[in-house]
């Protein structure tokens, strides 16, 4: 997951391709904020996970995503700042 510079958003998989569906289970998820004006908030079925706004740099989550939709957000610019990844 990258946030930053600029007004940019997105959950890519290792080889740098957008993902949009995943199958359930185990997910080691990397954040790289690159901007202390963002944070990434992912937000489903059993997750509330976020990275605060003064944040900048990588941190590593694991979680285990079960079947569902996710919505991962920038806070502070959530109208323009927005995307979803479906499990199932």
């Amino acid at each position: 997951a990258s946030v930053g510079p600029g007004f940019a958003i997105s959950l890519r998989n290792r080889a740098g391709r957008i993902v949009r569906t995943a199958r359930p289970g185990l997910f080691r998820i990397t954040v790289r904020d690159r901007s202390r004006l963002h944070n990434f908030h992912l937000i489903g079925p059993g997750v509330n996970r976020k990275t605060s706004v003064a944040f900048r740099g990588t941190t590593t989550w694991s979680l285990r995503l079960r079947r569902g939709t996710y919505r991962f957000i920038c806070d502070p610019h959530r109208a323009r700042m927005k995307g979803t990844l479906r499990i199932g």
